[in-house]
Protein backbone atom coordinates (compact mmCIF):
# COMPACT_ATOMS: atom_id res chain seq x y z
CA UNK A 1 0.00 0.00 0.00
CA UNK A 2 2.48 2.55 -1.46
CA UNK A 3 0.82 5.88 -2.79
CA UNK A 4 1.83 6.78 -6.32
CA UNK A 5 3.95 3.43 -6.24
CA UNK A 6 1.24 1.24 -6.34
CA UNK A 7 -0.24 2.81 -9.67
CA UNK A 8 2.81 3.37 -11.47
CA UNK A 9 0.42 3.79 -14.79
CA UNK A 10 -2.29 6.38 -13.62
CA UNK A 11 -3.33 8.88 -16.99
CA UNK A 12 -5.65 11.03 -17.37
CA UNK A 13 -9.02 9.95 -15.85
CA UNK A 14 -12.34 8.74 -18.37
CA UNK A 15 -14.94 11.06 -18.08
CA UNK A 16 -17.06 10.89 -15.30
CA UNK A 17 -19.65 8.69 -15.50
CA UNK A 18 -23.78 10.19 -14.38
CA UNK A 19 -24.42 9.06 -10.86
CA UNK A 20 -20.76 8.47 -10.15
CA UNK A 21 -19.08 10.40 -7.13
CA UNK A 22 -15.41 11.85 -8.32
CA UNK A 23 -13.00 13.21 -5.60
CA UNK A 24 -10.06 15.55 -6.07
CA UNK A 25 -7.75 15.91 -3.66
CA UNK A 26 -5.87 19.56 -4.22
CA UNK A 27 -3.75 19.65 -1.15
CA UNK A 28 -3.65 18.26 2.31
CA UNK A 29 -2.43 14.67 0.80
CA UNK A 30 0.81 14.04 1.14
CA UNK A 31 1.66 17.06 3.23
CA UNK A 32 0.33 18.77 6.32
CA UNK A 33 -1.47 21.65 4.94
CA UNK A 34 -3.33 23.13 2.77
CA UNK A 35 -5.82 20.76 3.27
CA UNK A 36 -8.58 20.95 0.02
CA UNK A 37 -10.92 19.01 -1.75
CA UNK A 38 -13.16 18.58 -4.26
CA UNK A 39 -16.39 16.64 -4.79
CA UNK A 40 -17.95 16.20 -8.06
CA UNK A 41 -21.36 14.51 -9.24
CA UNK A 42 -23.62 14.90 -12.21
CA UNK A 43 -21.24 18.25 -13.33
CA UNK A 44 -21.73 20.23 -9.97
CA UNK A 45 -18.87 20.57 -6.99
CA UNK A 46 -18.68 20.87 -3.50
CA UNK A 47 -15.32 21.91 -1.75
CA UNK A 48 -14.30 21.27 1.71
CA UNK A 49 -11.53 23.47 3.01
CA UNK A 50 -9.16 25.89 0.91
CA UNK A 51 -5.86 26.28 3.55
CA UNK A 52 -2.52 27.16 2.76
CA UNK A 53 0.78 25.58 3.25
CA UNK A 54 3.62 27.25 5.37
CA UNK A 55 7.30 27.46 3.08
CA UNK A 56 9.85 25.67 4.20
CA UNK A 57 13.59 26.73 3.97
CA UNK A 58 14.39 25.11 0.70
CA UNK A 59 11.27 27.81 -0.61
CA UNK A 60 12.89 31.31 -0.27
CA UNK A 61 11.05 34.19 -0.12
CA UNK A 62 7.79 32.54 0.04
CA UNK A 63 5.27 33.75 1.95
CA UNK A 64 2.57 31.19 1.40
CA UNK A 65 1.71 27.89 -0.16
CA UNK A 66 -1.66 27.65 -2.19
CA UNK A 67 -3.62 24.71 -3.70
CA UNK A 68 -3.52 24.73 -7.26
CA UNK A 69 -6.91 25.74 -8.47
CA UNK A 70 -6.19 24.79 -11.75
CA UNK A 71 -8.70 21.62 -12.35
CA UNK A 72 -11.39 23.96 -11.24
CA UNK A 73 -10.36 27.16 -12.55
CA UNK A 74 -13.16 27.25 -15.26
CA UNK A 75 -15.44 25.40 -13.33
CA UNK A 76 -16.14 27.55 -10.43
CA UNK A 77 -19.49 28.76 -11.91
CA UNK A 78 -20.37 24.58 -10.96
CA UNK A 79 -19.06 24.92 -7.44
CA UNK A 80 -22.26 24.67 -5.08
CA UNK A 81 -20.56 25.50 -1.66
CA UNK A 82 -17.07 25.42 0.14
CA UNK A 83 -17.46 24.04 3.60
CA UNK A 84 -15.11 25.13 5.93
CA UNK A 85 -14.34 22.13 8.75
CA UNK A 86 -13.03 24.58 11.37
CA UNK A 87 -10.77 27.56 11.49
CA UNK A 88 -6.84 26.56 11.36
CA UNK A 89 -4.97 28.50 8.56
CA UNK A 90 -4.62 24.79 6.77
CA UNK A 91 -8.29 25.10 6.17
CA UNK A 92 -9.46 28.52 5.37
CA UNK A 93 -6.11 30.68 4.86
CA UNK A 94 -6.48 30.45 1.24
CA UNK A 95 -10.21 31.51 0.67
CA UNK A 96 -9.16 34.76 -0.22
CA UNK A 97 -7.53 33.47 -3.19
CA UNK A 98 -9.69 31.29 -4.18
CA UNK A 99 -13.09 34.05 -3.60
CA UNK A 100 -11.10 36.43 -5.71
CA UNK A 101 -12.08 34.08 -9.00
CA UNK A 102 -15.47 33.79 -7.80
CA UNK A 103 -16.76 36.03 -4.35
CA UNK A 104 -20.15 34.70 -4.27
CA UNK A 105 -18.94 31.00 -3.30
CA UNK A 106 -21.63 30.26 -0.28
CA UNK A 107 -19.06 29.43 2.67
CA UNK A 108 -20.65 27.34 5.22
CA UNK A 109 -19.36 26.28 8.56
CA UNK A 110 -19.91 26.61 12.05
CA UNK A 111 -19.83 30.73 13.86
CA UNK A 112 -16.21 31.01 14.95
CA UNK A 113 -15.00 29.68 11.79
CA UNK A 114 -17.17 31.83 9.69
CA UNK A 115 -15.78 34.67 11.56
CA UNK A 116 -12.25 33.96 10.96
CA UNK A 117 -12.92 33.93 7.59
CA UNK A 118 -14.91 36.56 7.31
CA UNK A 119 -12.24 38.94 9.10
CA UNK A 120 -9.89 37.46 7.13
CA UNK A 121 -11.90 38.37 3.62
CA UNK A 122 -12.75 42.13 5.09
CA UNK A 123 -8.67 42.47 5.07
CA UNK A 124 -8.88 41.72 0.83
CA UNK A 125 -12.27 44.00 0.89
CA UNK A 126 -14.07 40.72 -0.20
CA UNK A 127 -17.87 40.69 1.62
CA UNK A 128 -18.48 36.83 1.52
CA UNK A 129 -21.84 34.50 1.56
CA UNK A 130 -22.26 32.70 4.53
CA UNK A 131 -24.14 29.94 6.08
CA UNK A 132 -23.54 29.14 9.66
CA UNK A 133 -24.22 25.71 10.89
CA UNK A 134 -24.20 23.76 13.62
CA UNK A 135 -24.00 20.20 15.17
CA UNK A 136 -26.48 18.23 13.76
CA UNK A 137 -27.22 20.65 10.97
CA UNK A 138 -28.35 19.45 8.16
CA UNK A 139 -28.34 21.46 4.24
CA UNK A 140 -28.60 20.36 0.41
CA UNK A 141 -26.26 21.87 -2.31
CA UNK A 142 -27.50 20.39 -5.47
CA UNK A 143 -26.86 16.83 -5.57
CA UNK A 144 -24.92 17.31 -2.27
CA UNK A 145 -26.75 16.33 1.06
CA UNK A 146 -24.73 17.42 4.00
CA UNK A 147 -24.77 16.21 7.88
CA UNK A 148 -22.42 17.92 10.35
CA UNK A 149 -21.43 16.73 13.71
CA UNK A 150 -19.28 18.02 16.72
CA UNK A 151 -15.46 16.99 16.68
CA UNK A 152 -13.09 17.95 19.24
CA UNK A 153 -9.96 19.45 18.21
CA UNK A 154 -7.31 22.37 19.39
CA UNK A 155 -9.87 24.95 18.12
CA UNK A 156 -13.69 25.37 19.44
CA UNK A 157 -16.40 24.76 16.77
CA UNK A 158 -14.92 21.84 14.80
CA UNK A 159 -17.40 20.28 12.62
CA UNK A 160 -17.14 16.57 10.62
CA UNK A 161 -19.58 15.89 8.39
CA UNK A 162 -21.46 13.48 5.48
CA UNK A 163 -22.01 14.13 1.95
CA UNK A 164 -24.54 11.93 0.75
CA UNK A 165 -25.40 11.70 -3.19
CA UNK A 166 -26.71 8.93 -5.72
CA UNK A 167 -23.31 7.80 -5.50
CA UNK A 168 -22.99 6.67 -1.78
CA UNK A 169 -22.21 8.54 1.49
CA UNK A 170 -18.95 9.88 2.76
CA UNK A 171 -18.10 10.71 5.98
CA UNK A 172 -15.23 13.12 6.07
CA UNK A 173 -13.83 13.46 9.59
CA UNK A 174 -11.88 17.28 9.09
CA UNK A 175 -9.10 17.29 12.35
CA UNK A 176 -10.26 15.73 15.02
CA UNK A 177 -9.46 13.71 18.56
CA UNK A 178 -11.52 11.60 21.11
CA UNK A 179 -10.10 13.97 23.78
CA UNK A 180 -12.85 12.91 26.45
CA UNK A 181 -12.20 15.97 28.84
CA UNK A 182 -11.55 19.01 26.12
CA UNK A 183 -12.03 22.72 27.98
CA UNK A 184 -15.00 23.33 26.08
CA UNK A 185 -16.87 19.91 27.29
CA UNK A 186 -17.88 19.50 23.47
CA UNK A 187 -16.71 15.94 22.40
CA UNK A 188 -16.39 14.14 19.30
CA UNK A 189 -19.67 13.09 18.72
CA UNK A 190 -19.42 9.74 18.47
CA UNK A 191 -23.00 8.70 18.38
CA UNK A 192 -23.55 10.33 14.84
CA UNK A 193 -20.36 8.52 13.85
CA UNK A 194 -21.92 5.56 15.25
CA UNK A 195 -25.68 6.30 13.10
CA UNK A 196 -23.82 7.39 9.94
CA UNK A 197 -22.40 3.89 10.10
CA UNK A 198 -25.20 1.93 11.07
CA UNK A 199 -27.27 3.91 7.36
CA UNK A 200 -23.53 3.07 6.09
CA UNK A 201 -20.56 5.08 5.41
CA UNK A 202 -19.58 4.28 1.76
CA UNK A 203 -16.34 6.05 1.88
CA UNK A 204 -14.24 7.40 5.39
CA UNK A 205 -11.78 10.19 4.58
CA UNK A 206 -10.29 10.70 7.85
CA UNK A 207 -7.66 12.45 9.60
CA UNK A 208 -4.36 10.67 9.51
CA UNK A 209 -1.76 13.43 11.10
CA UNK A 210 -1.14 11.42 14.37
CA UNK A 211 -1.48 7.43 12.44
CA UNK A 212 1.93 7.12 13.73
CA UNK A 213 1.25 7.78 16.96
CA UNK A 214 0.47 5.23 19.56
CA UNK A 215 -2.46 5.09 22.13
CA UNK A 216 -4.59 8.00 22.88
CA UNK A 217 -3.35 11.87 22.93
CA UNK A 218 -3.48 13.50 26.29
CA UNK A 219 -6.63 15.63 27.31
CA UNK A 220 -6.38 19.49 26.78
CA UNK A 221 -7.13 19.57 30.67
CA UNK A 222 -3.53 18.15 31.29
CA UNK A 223 -2.13 21.51 30.28
CA UNK A 224 -3.68 23.84 32.91
CA UNK A 225 -1.48 22.37 36.15
CA UNK A 226 1.93 22.42 33.87
CA UNK A 227 0.85 25.89 32.87
CA UNK A 228 0.40 27.24 36.40
CA UNK A 229 3.62 25.35 37.76
CA UNK A 230 5.54 27.04 35.06
CA UNK A 231 4.17 30.85 35.82
CA UNK A 232 5.08 30.15 39.17
CA UNK A 233 8.50 29.52 39.06
CA UNK A 234 8.97 32.58 36.38
CA UNK A 235 10.34 35.71 37.82
CA UNK A 236 10.03 38.08 34.71
CA UNK A 237 8.15 38.29 31.93
CA UNK A 238 6.50 35.59 30.53
CA UNK A 239 5.73 35.25 26.93
CA UNK A 240 3.53 32.54 25.02
CA UNK A 241 3.87 31.49 21.47
CA UNK A 242 1.13 29.80 19.58
CA UNK A 243 -1.21 29.94 16.90
CA UNK A 244 -3.38 32.83 16.29
CA UNK A 245 -6.66 30.37 16.15
CA UNK A 246 -5.60 28.19 19.31
CA UNK A 247 -8.63 29.95 21.69
CA UNK A 248 -8.56 26.73 24.09
CA UNK A 249 -4.64 27.54 24.60
CA UNK A 250 -5.16 31.08 24.96
CA UNK A 251 -7.82 30.51 27.42
CA UNK A 252 -5.55 28.32 29.73
CA UNK A 253 -2.85 31.08 29.33
CA UNK A 254 -5.61 33.64 30.41
CA UNK A 255 -6.71 31.03 33.47
CA UNK A 256 -2.95 30.92 34.68
CA UNK A 257 -2.56 35.07 34.67
CA UNK A 258 -5.26 35.18 36.77
CA UNK A 259 -4.34 33.09 39.68
CA UNK A 260 -0.41 34.26 39.11
CA UNK A 261 -1.68 37.98 39.35
CA UNK A 262 -0.52 39.06 35.95
CA UNK A 263 -2.12 40.93 33.24
CA UNK A 264 -1.79 39.84 29.07
CA UNK A 265 -1.37 41.09 26.16
CA UNK A 266 -2.23 40.38 22.84
CA UNK A 267 1.17 40.77 20.14
CA UNK A 268 0.97 39.80 16.07
CA UNK A 269 -1.89 41.35 13.90
CA UNK A 270 -3.19 38.27 13.75
CA UNK A 271 -3.66 36.93 17.29
CA UNK A 272 -5.44 40.58 17.87
CA UNK A 273 -8.12 39.96 15.71
CA UNK A 274 -8.91 36.15 16.28
CA UNK A 275 -8.73 36.42 20.12
CA UNK A 276 -10.86 39.55 19.89
CA UNK A 277 -13.70 38.00 17.63
CA UNK A 278 -13.21 34.59 20.20
CA UNK A 279 -13.88 37.10 23.12
CA UNK A 280 -16.96 38.69 21.13
CA UNK A 281 -18.50 35.82 20.49
CA UNK A 282 -18.10 33.62 23.88
CA UNK A 283 -16.04 31.07 22.45
CA UNK A 284 -12.94 33.34 25.38
CA UNK A 285 -13.71 34.34 28.78
CA UNK A 286 -11.05 36.86 30.13
CA UNK A 287 -10.90 37.36 33.53
CA UNK A 288 -12.25 40.83 34.37
CA UNK A 289 -9.14 43.24 33.96
CA UNK A 290 -6.74 40.55 33.02
CA UNK A 291 -6.24 41.55 29.26
CA UNK A 292 -4.45 44.81 28.53
CA UNK A 293 -3.06 46.27 24.85
CA UNK A 294 0.37 46.61 24.40
CA UNK A 295 1.22 50.28 25.34
CA UNK A 296 -0.09 49.61 29.31
CA UNK A 297 1.81 45.98 28.86
CA UNK A 298 5.15 48.06 28.33
CA UNK A 299 4.16 50.60 31.41
CA UNK A 300 3.89 47.36 33.97
CA UNK A 301 6.66 45.84 35.60
CA UNK A 302 7.65 42.45 33.77
CA UNK A 303 6.91 40.15 36.14
CA UNK A 304 3.35 41.23 36.55
CA UNK A 305 2.90 40.93 32.09
CA UNK A 306 2.09 37.90 30.09
CA UNK A 307 2.71 38.31 26.07
CA UNK A 308 0.84 35.86 23.92
CA UNK A 309 2.12 35.80 20.54
CA UNK A 310 2.52 34.36 16.94
CA UNK A 311 5.58 32.71 15.71
CA UNK A 312 5.79 29.18 17.50
CA UNK A 313 6.66 27.77 14.01
CA UNK A 314 9.96 29.55 13.92
CA UNK A 315 8.11 32.08 11.20
CA UNK A 316 10.77 34.71 9.90
CA UNK A 317 7.98 37.68 10.21
CA UNK A 318 5.98 36.23 13.17
CA UNK A 319 6.75 38.49 16.47
CA UNK A 320 8.55 35.71 18.23
CA UNK A 321 11.04 35.38 14.98
CA UNK A 322 11.71 39.14 15.17
CA UNK A 323 11.84 38.97 19.17
CA UNK A 324 14.62 36.59 19.03
CA UNK A 325 16.76 38.26 16.28
CA UNK A 326 16.37 41.62 18.45
CA UNK A 327 13.88 43.41 15.83
CA UNK A 328 11.12 43.87 17.80
CA UNK A 329 10.00 46.47 20.56
CA UNK A 330 9.31 43.39 22.95
CA UNK A 331 12.27 42.61 24.03
CA UNK A 332 13.51 38.93 26.56
CA UNK A 333 16.63 38.84 29.09
CA UNK A 334 17.84 36.93 32.06
CA UNK A 335 14.60 35.98 34.11
CA UNK A 336 12.29 36.01 31.74
CA UNK A 337 10.37 32.54 30.55
CA UNK A 338 8.91 31.85 26.96
CA UNK A 339 6.94 29.19 26.04
CA UNK A 340 6.44 27.92 23.25
CA UNK A 341 2.88 26.06 23.72
CA UNK A 342 2.21 24.09 19.77
CA UNK A 343 3.44 21.00 17.94
CA UNK A 344 6.31 20.95 15.34
CA UNK A 345 4.96 20.73 12.23
CA UNK A 346 6.87 18.77 9.39
CA UNK A 347 9.66 21.04 7.74
CA UNK A 348 9.59 23.50 10.07
CA UNK A 349 11.78 21.98 12.66
CA UNK A 350 14.81 24.18 12.25
CA UNK A 351 13.41 27.28 11.96
CA UNK A 352 11.96 26.46 15.19
CA UNK A 353 15.56 25.44 17.15
CA UNK A 354 16.69 28.42 15.34
CA UNK A 355 14.39 31.07 17.72
CA UNK A 356 14.91 28.66 20.71
CA UNK A 357 18.89 29.31 20.11
CA UNK A 358 17.90 32.54 20.14
CA UNK A 359 15.89 33.76 22.67
CA UNK A 360 18.42 31.37 25.05
CA UNK A 361 21.07 33.44 23.90
CA UNK A 362 19.68 36.68 25.24
CA UNK A 363 19.39 34.66 28.85
CA UNK A 364 15.14 33.56 28.64
CA UNK A 365 14.29 30.20 29.69
CA UNK A 366 12.55 28.59 26.69
CA UNK A 367 9.98 26.11 27.54
CA UNK A 368 8.69 23.90 24.78
CA UNK A 369 7.02 20.42 24.40
CA UNK A 370 10.29 18.82 24.15
CA UNK A 371 10.86 19.43 27.96
CA UNK A 372 7.54 20.18 29.18
CA UNK A 373 4.00 18.96 28.89
CA UNK A 374 2.78 22.62 27.84
CA UNK A 375 0.97 21.27 24.32
CA UNK A 376 -1.30 18.30 23.26
CA UNK A 377 -1.91 17.48 19.49
CA UNK A 378 -5.34 18.16 18.74
CA UNK A 379 -5.25 15.07 16.29
CA UNK A 380 -5.71 11.98 17.01
CA UNK A 381 -3.53 9.42 17.41
CA UNK A 382 -3.44 5.25 16.56
CA UNK A 383 -5.83 4.40 18.99
CA UNK A 384 -8.51 6.88 18.49
CA UNK A 385 -8.36 5.29 14.85
CA UNK A 386 -8.86 2.26 15.94
CA UNK A 387 -12.05 3.10 17.53
CA UNK A 388 -13.53 5.41 14.97
CA UNK A 389 -12.99 2.24 12.17
CA UNK A 390 -14.50 0.36 14.74
CA UNK A 391 -17.62 2.38 14.82
CA UNK A 392 -18.28 3.74 11.61
CA UNK A 393 -17.38 0.08 9.90
CA UNK A 394 -16.64 1.98 6.32
CA UNK A 395 -16.75 -0.48 3.04
CA UNK A 396 -13.72 2.17 1.91
CA UNK A 397 -11.27 4.36 4.24
CA UNK A 398 -9.14 7.16 2.53
CA UNK A 399 -6.39 8.34 4.67
CA UNK A 400 -6.30 12.75 4.80
CA UNK A 401 -4.29 15.20 6.25
CA UNK A 402 -0.75 13.94 6.67
CA UNK A 403 2.35 13.12 4.90
CA UNK A 404 2.73 10.02 2.87
CA UNK A 405 4.23 7.98 6.11
CA UNK A 406 0.89 9.13 8.29
CA UNK A 407 -1.68 7.96 5.27
CA UNK A 408 0.30 4.59 5.04
CA UNK A 409 -0.10 4.30 9.67
CA UNK A 410 -3.76 5.10 8.69
CA UNK A 411 -4.81 2.52 6.41
CA UNK A 412 -2.39 -0.47 8.22
CA UNK A 413 -4.95 0.31 11.67
CA UNK A 414 -7.84 0.36 9.00
CA UNK A 415 -6.90 -2.75 7.51
CA UNK A 416 -6.18 -4.31 11.51
CA UNK A 417 -9.88 -3.02 11.85
CA UNK A 418 -11.18 -5.61 9.17
CA UNK A 419 -11.10 -3.49 6.39
CA UNK A 420 -9.92 -5.02 3.25
CA UNK A 421 -6.78 -3.62 2.27
CA UNK A 422 -7.51 -3.68 -1.44
CA UNK A 423 -10.56 -1.05 0.14
CA UNK A 424 -7.98 1.20 1.24
CA UNK A 425 -7.38 4.02 -1.21
CA UNK A 426 -4.07 5.64 -0.53
CA UNK A 427 -3.91 8.62 -2.92
CA UNK A 428 -1.47 12.43 -3.49
CA UNK A 429 -2.75 15.43 -4.38
CA UNK A 430 -3.91 15.62 -7.55
CA UNK A 431 -5.02 11.75 -7.72
CA UNK A 432 -8.79 11.58 -8.59
CA UNK A 433 -10.81 8.80 -6.90
CA UNK A 434 -14.09 7.97 -7.99
CA UNK A 435 -16.83 6.56 -5.40
CA UNK A 436 -19.50 4.17 -7.42
CA UNK A 437 -21.76 1.80 -6.22
CA UNK A 438 -19.98 1.95 -2.31
CA UNK A 439 -16.61 1.91 -3.77
CA UNK A 440 -13.78 3.88 -3.99
CA UNK A 441 -10.86 3.46 -6.53
CA UNK A 442 -7.91 5.61 -7.88
CA UNK A 443 -8.85 6.31 -11.70
CA UNK A 444 -6.13 8.91 -12.75
CA UNK A 445 -4.05 11.77 -12.02
CA UNK A 446 -4.04 15.07 -12.90
CA UNK A 447 -1.06 17.64 -12.48
CA UNK A 448 -1.22 20.13 -9.71
CA UNK A 449 1.46 21.80 -8.43
CA UNK A 450 2.21 24.24 -5.65
CA UNK A 451 0.80 27.90 -6.32
CA UNK A 452 3.20 30.85 -4.52
CA UNK A 453 2.21 33.74 -2.20
CA UNK A 454 5.16 35.88 -2.71
CA UNK A 455 4.49 39.60 -1.42
CA UNK A 456 1.94 40.93 -4.10
CA UNK A 457 2.67 37.99 -6.51
CA UNK A 458 0.52 34.99 -6.63
CA UNK A 459 1.28 32.06 -8.69
CA UNK A 460 3.95 33.81 -10.87
CA UNK A 461 7.12 32.00 -8.80
CA UNK A 462 7.96 28.91 -10.61
CA UNK A 463 9.91 25.89 -9.35
CA UNK A 464 12.68 27.11 -11.63
CA UNK A 465 13.11 30.83 -9.86
CA UNK A 466 12.59 28.86 -6.79
CA UNK A 467 15.89 27.05 -7.87
CA UNK A 468 17.37 29.79 -9.02
CA UNK A 469 16.83 31.67 -5.46
CA UNK A 470 18.28 28.07 -3.86
CA UNK A 471 21.73 28.92 -5.93
CA UNK A 472 21.72 32.46 -5.36
CA UNK A 473 21.89 31.89 -1.48
CA UNK A 474 23.62 28.76 -1.25
CA UNK A 475 26.32 29.44 -3.94
CA UNK A 476 26.60 32.99 -4.61
CA UNK A 477 26.16 34.23 -8.61
CA UNK A 478 29.11 35.55 -10.91
CA UNK A 479 28.42 37.72 -13.99
CA UNK A 480 30.98 38.01 -16.54
CA UNK A 481 30.82 40.99 -19.38
CA UNK A 482 32.33 41.35 -22.81
CA UNK A 483 32.28 43.44 -25.70
CA UNK A 484 32.81 41.58 -29.41
CA UNK A 485 32.77 42.08 -33.15
CA UNK A 486 31.52 39.23 -34.49
CA UNK A 487 31.70 40.34 -38.33
CA UNK A 488 35.33 40.63 -37.80
CA UNK A 489 35.87 37.84 -34.72
CA UNK A 490 37.38 40.60 -32.74
CA UNK A 491 37.25 41.11 -28.72
CA UNK A 492 36.72 44.69 -28.10
CA UNK A 493 36.31 44.63 -24.22
CA UNK A 494 38.01 41.42 -22.98
CA UNK A 495 36.01 39.45 -20.31
CA UNK A 496 35.52 41.06 -17.06
CA UNK A 497 34.74 39.33 -13.88
CA UNK A 498 32.47 40.04 -10.87
CA UNK A 499 31.36 37.46 -8.26
CA UNK A 500 29.17 37.72 -5.24
CA UNK A 501 28.46 35.39 -2.55
CA UNK A 502 31.82 33.39 -3.81
CA UNK A 503 34.46 33.59 -0.98
CA UNK A 504 37.33 33.84 -3.31
CA UNK A 505 38.32 37.40 -4.29
CA UNK A 506 37.80 38.46 -7.90
CA UNK A 507 41.44 38.45 -8.60
CA UNK A 508 40.96 34.20 -8.69
CA UNK A 509 38.78 34.77 -11.89
CA UNK A 510 42.31 36.23 -13.66
CA UNK A 511 42.92 32.77 -15.29
CA UNK A 512 40.09 32.39 -16.60
CA UNK A 513 39.81 35.69 -18.38
CA UNK A 514 41.93 34.16 -21.45
CA UNK A 515 40.45 30.75 -21.54
CA UNK A 516 36.82 33.16 -22.39
CA UNK A 517 38.48 35.52 -24.49
CA UNK A 518 39.59 32.07 -26.49
CA UNK A 519 36.36 30.57 -26.22
CA UNK A 520 34.85 33.53 -27.93
CA UNK A 521 37.14 34.16 -30.73
CA UNK A 522 36.84 30.62 -31.97
CA UNK A 523 33.05 30.20 -31.29
CA UNK A 524 32.88 33.42 -34.04
CA UNK A 525 35.24 32.09 -36.52
CA UNK A 526 32.80 29.11 -36.39
CA UNK A 527 30.31 31.28 -37.37
CA UNK A 528 28.40 32.28 -34.10
CA UNK A 529 26.97 35.91 -34.75
CA UNK A 530 24.22 36.44 -31.92
CA UNK A 531 23.92 37.63 -28.17
CA UNK A 532 22.55 33.69 -27.40
CA UNK A 533 25.00 31.77 -28.92
CA UNK A 534 27.78 33.81 -27.34
CA UNK A 535 26.53 33.52 -23.58
CA UNK A 536 26.01 29.84 -23.75
CA UNK A 537 29.50 29.73 -24.56
CA UNK A 538 30.95 32.05 -22.12
CA UNK A 539 28.49 30.23 -19.15
CA UNK A 540 29.73 26.47 -20.05
CA UNK A 541 33.35 27.42 -20.14
CA UNK A 542 32.90 29.50 -16.89
CA UNK A 543 30.99 26.87 -15.36
CA UNK A 544 33.03 24.38 -16.04
CA UNK A 545 36.38 25.96 -15.09
CA UNK A 546 34.71 27.08 -11.41
CA UNK A 547 33.49 23.41 -11.14
CA UNK A 548 36.68 22.16 -10.95
CA UNK A 549 38.82 24.94 -10.10
CA UNK A 550 36.13 26.11 -7.39
CA UNK A 551 34.25 23.12 -6.56
CA UNK A 552 31.32 25.69 -6.59
CA UNK A 553 28.13 26.13 -8.64
CA UNK A 554 27.53 29.50 -8.91
CA UNK A 555 24.69 30.79 -10.74
CA UNK A 556 26.69 32.39 -13.95
CA UNK A 557 25.04 35.76 -15.61
CA UNK A 558 27.06 36.12 -19.03
CA UNK A 559 26.36 39.52 -20.47
CA UNK A 560 27.73 39.86 -24.16
CA UNK A 561 27.33 42.83 -26.30
CA UNK A 562 27.80 42.77 -29.94
CA UNK A 563 28.67 46.12 -31.30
Amino acid sequence: MAPHDAWPELGTPPELEEGVLRILPLGGLGEVGRNMTVFEIDGRLLLVDCGVLFPEEHQPGVDLILPDFGPIRTRLDDVEALVLTHGHEDHIGAVPYLLRLRPDIPLVGSQLTLAFTSAKLREHHIEPVTLVVDDAARATFGPFRLEFMAVTHSIPDALALTIETAAGRVLHTGDFKLDQLPLDGRTTDLRAFARAGDAGVDLLMVDSTNAEVPGFIPTERDIGPVLDTVFDQAPGLIMVACFSSHVHRVQQVLDAAANHDRKVAFAGRSMIRNMTIAMELGYLEAPEDTVVNLKTADSLPREEVVFVTTGSQGEPMAALSRIANGDHKISVGPGDTVILASSLIPGNENSVYRVINGLTRMGAKVVHRGNAAVHVSGHSAGGELLYTFNIVSPRCVMPIHGEVRHLVAAGRHAVATGVPSDRVVLAENGMVVDLADGLAEVVGVVEVGNVYVDGASVGELTEVELKDRRILGDEGFVSIFAVVDPSEGYILSEPTIQARGVAEEDAVFDELIPQLTQALVLAMDQGARDTHQLQQVVRKVAGRWISKRLRRRPMIIPVVVIA
